[in-house]
């Protein structure tokens, strides 16, 4: 075999692409647990992709928007995160739309989360001032606004600074045709259904084009200025004042720190665990209370392409761990919600739990359709929906206890009809648990995987446990009988003595990271687990990073979340000081603002995948639980 032609693009650049303008050295977009550090460039290639560790989020409890560092929003679906995106430079940089706001002149770049908040500040600096921008997406005096309200305020810091703001929606990834409407009341603009309203406080100049505004701004020292946007779905535009959408961006800040400051965590990292509290708030959606595994679709896990899903869904597995850390944390609200959420949905839609749900609680399926979009940075497919909603993954029975028995632990009670509906689930997992599935890792091949029977081996123990305390009726002998069986037939299939270590499915010698959570469930945590541990880590790792399978390396990036899981994991097999170590040596994975990708690129250090990314963000708090409290 010959060499392959040595090729002078930069990693993530499509053939046919010109050399990205400039790229930030990776060590200055990595969190540090507070401000970021000036940066002169933005990363953009010549294309107009951002590289996606320079993405921010802001949200507002229904949808989440990505800033990057040049003060473009290249994402924003409205009015909820599931809905389709007016803003989607991130997926289409020539039709995605621009959503923009920045000083016409070079300028460096630093910015923060307010403390305690989601609203974002960032600073621009040039030859001529400092202006600081805070980006916000408002809510009301008693909670979120019935429409989506975008206030970016802008502050004049010193000396002037001219700023130039873009709001111009997309193709709707390549689907719909936006258009202008004059009304008696000003421009709105009008794509897919959704009505939106430009703001603006002190401008110094409006210009109106036939796909939207672009809106001038010149600051001095003390000077106060507004862009904003109001967007409904199919409902009237409600209006408000420049001044009233200033006025809220302090309420929204006010509001934010209040929740926060109810926030309990006195341990390690800190930083980290608050910062990552905060983003999972953000994908945590308020009329359901559902919990969305990411704000984005289409990100890709490979720059070869064709591994891009949509991740605008709730996961059970994902509300399973949201609810270790919010008991921890004391966040009672939240914790009610999800659960009733989740128990109501599965209820609806029969007995069997699905692997995922729709944020509105409807019936899932496997609906996922192609768009035209070229993909970040070229790399396709761009889809909607997610096909993995008629697999069958054992693995989903535990998820539904793990939820239930947290519940209980911590003292609350399980009402009767939760109490049948559980009982009929623990007995579908009492037979399901010899079928063959497609695993946690969602894949096409059916296989008997360790971790799927394990999945049940959690369901029916923790059924049994309930059963015991009267917390659900049934047959705990049957469920302990079963459990049992499960474990024999992980010793007797699962378990290789020559590698120290349990396999991924009978019969093969690879190994799958998500063992792990069975070191957590409880199901080993002894010298068989110990081992496994090495070999994980000298099979699967990479720096302080782990390959999902045996296999991965080669089509795909680290996955974030099995790092913090193996933290976890040292933890509780009582490898105290290596777990602590580690912990230490991830706090350089999120970027500079704390944000967590679903994987990371193993040579570069770039984000792969969608973001932020609830389980990368769940498994960083709850490792950081384990390690601190101790917890066997």
């Amino acid at each position: 075999m010959t060499d392959a032609p040595r090729s002078d693009r930069m990693p993530g650049t499509p053939a046919g692409a010109r050399h990205p303008v400039a790229r930030v050295a990776q060590d200055e977009i990595i969190w540090r647990g507070g401000e970021s550090a000036d940066v002169t460039v933005t990363e953009r290639d010549a294309d107009g992709y951002a590289d996606l560790r320079t993405y921010a989020t802001i949200g507002d409890g229904r949808t989440v928007g990505l800033v990057a560092r040049d003060g473009r929003i290249d994402w924003l679906p409205l009015p909820s995160v599931d809905c389709p995106s007016p803003f989607a430079a991130v997926l289409d940089a020539d039709e995605g739309g621009e959503l923009s706001l920045a000083p016409v002149e070079p300028f460096t770049v630093r910015r923060r989360y307010v403390p305690g908040t989601n609203v974002l500040e960032t600073t621009f600096t040039t030859a001529t001032g400092v202006a600081r921008v805070t980006d916000s997406l408002n809510t009301g005096v008693t909670g979120r606004l019935p429409w989506t309200e975008l206030a970016r305020r802008i502050d004049g810091v010193s000396g002037t600074v001219r700023l130039r703001g873009v709001i111009s929606p997309g193709t709707g990834l390549r689907t719909v045709s936006p258009w202008v409407n004059e009304t008696v009341h000003g421009r709105v603009l009008r794509v897919n259904g959704v009505i939106m309203a430009p703001r603006t406080l002190n401008d110094d100049g409006v210009e109106m084009h036939d796909d939207g505004v672009t809106a001038h701004f010149l600051t001095s020292t003390g000077s106060r200025h507004l862009l904003g946007l109001v967007a409904t779905l199919g409902e009237p535009v409600f209006l408000p004042r420049p001044e009233d959408m200033d006025r809220a961006v302090d309420r929204t800040v006010e509001a934010w720190q209040r929740w926060s400051d109810a926030f309990e965590w006195d341990g390690p990292w800190a930083d980290a665990v608050r910062r990552s509290t905060m983003l999972l708030k953000q994908l945590i959606h308020g009329p359901s209370g559902a919990v969305a595994a990411a704000a984005t679709t289409s990100l890709p896990e490979s720059l070869h392409g064709q591994a891009n899903w949509d991740y605008r869904f709730t996961w059970v597995r994902d509300t399973a761990y949201s609810l270790t850390a919010l008991f921890r944390f004391g966040e009672r609200e939240e914790t009610q919600a999800a659960i009733s959420w989740m128990l109501r949905t599965i209820r609806e839609h029969g007995i069997a739990p699905s692997v995922f749900y729709p944020l509105d609680g409807s019936a899932p399926d496997s609906d996922v359709t192609e768009h035209d979009s070229p993909g970040w940075r070229g790399v396709g497919p761009v889809v909607t929906g997610n096909r993995a909603g008629d697999q069958l993954q054992l693995g989903v029975y535990g998820d539904v206890f793990n939820i239930v028995a947290l519940y209980v632990e911590n003292g609350n009670i399980l009402d009767e009809g939760t109490g049948r509906l559980l009982a009929e689930i623990a007995d579908l997992a009492a037979d399901a648990w010899r079928r063959a599935d497609s695993g946690m890792w969602e894949l096409t091949e059916l296989r008997h995987y360790t971790t799927s029977k394990l999945g049940c081996w959690q369901a029916l123990t923790h059924a049994a446990h309930l059963a015991d305390i009267g917390q659900i009726p049934g047959s705990p002998e049957r469920w302990r009988t079963e459990a049992d069986r499960i474990r024999r037939w992980v010793d007797e299939n699962a378990w290789d003595a020559e590698q120290g270590a349990y396999v991924w499915y009978p019969g093969t010698s690879e190994l799958d990271a998500s063992i792990l959570l069975h070191a957590i469930s409880g199901f080993d945590r002894g010298e068989r687990m110990s081992s496994t541990l090495d070999a994980l880590r000298r099979d699967l790792g990479s720096g302080p990073h782990l390959y999902r399978f045996s296999g991965a390396d080669e089509h795909e990036g680290l996955f974030v979340a099995c790092s913090y899981w193996m933290v976890s994991a040292l933890a509780l097999v009582g490898r105290d000081e290596e777990a602590r170590a580690l912990m230490d040596e991830l706090q350089t994975a999120p970027n500079d603002v704390g944000v967590l990708a679903e994987m990371i690129e193993p040579e570069s250090g770039a984000f792969l995948g969608n973001l932020p990314q609830a389980l990368s963000h769940l498994a960083l708090v709850n490792a950081a639980i384990t390690v601190h409290t101790g917890v066997r």
